[in-house]
């Protein structure tokens, strides 16, 4: 990846993958889904030396867009994302935070993604992808020139998101793999909301979730 650079901060009690996202050539920066543990995500920008312009939500659960609106106030950066759809759940994030116990607050982003749009950081350019399914407004940003992509919690090493929360919709969810993500290519590598990385083209072939729906 010769222009687009990442470091994974995992946050919160569920291990999530917030991922600062830079611009190798500008050192602008994105946060990824700050779900929470703001003053490890602030520690690891000024270690990175980066500037971040923005703050991404991939989608509205508590792991991952907890911290975005202390974040947001920290930084005086916008929050960009998901799609409107997930409206409800960016409404609800004390109310998720006090089910998980730990804090979080509500937070309204300051431009909601929809199928067709881009980000863009520093010099760097990323598709987006509305994938509901795992959430109603789940995003994928991707990097067609630098074969990268963030997934969120839409689909991981050796498995897909869970579909039993508030909005979740299995055959939706497998609809925007097959029809979104694995039409982009296998070498495609990507960051999901949780785990190790993967490559499009290795969950293809053994993702277990994949093999019995009639998708390859």
């Amino acid at each position: 990846m010769p222009d687009i650079r990442a470091a994974i901060i995992p946050v919160t009690p569920f291990q999530q993958n917030c991922t600062l996202l830079w611009c190798d050539k500008t050192k602008k920066a994105a946060v990824v889904d700050p779900g929470g543990d703001v003053d490890q995500i602030r520690e690891a920008i000024a270690q990175t030396g980066v500037s971040v312009e923005k703050i991404i939500l991939t989608h509205g659960h508590i792991d991952h867009a907890g911290g975005a609106a202390e974040l947001r106030e920290a930084l005086g950066v916008p929050v960009e994302g998901p799609h409107q759809a997930d409206r409800f759940l960016l409404d609800r994030l004390a109310e998720q935070g006090q089910a998980y116990g730990f804090p979080a607050r509500a937070v309204t982003p300051d431009r909601w993604l929809d199928e067709g749009d881009t980000v863009t950081i520093g010099d760097l350019t990323l598709d987006v992808l509305h994938c509901p399914g795992h959430s109603p407004g789940s995003v994928v940003l991707v990097s067609p020139k630098d074969r990268f992509a963030l997934v969120g919690d839409v689909l991981f090493q050796g498995s897909v998101g869970r579909v039993d929360l508030p909005g979740g919709d299995g055959k939706a969810l497998i609809a925007s793999i097959k029809d979104k993500l694995l039409p982009l290519g296998d070498d495609i590598a990507f960051i999901c909301g949780h785990g190790p990385m993967s490559t499009i083209g290795q969950e293809r072939q053994t993702n277990p979730f994949l093999q019995g729906e009639g998708l390859l």
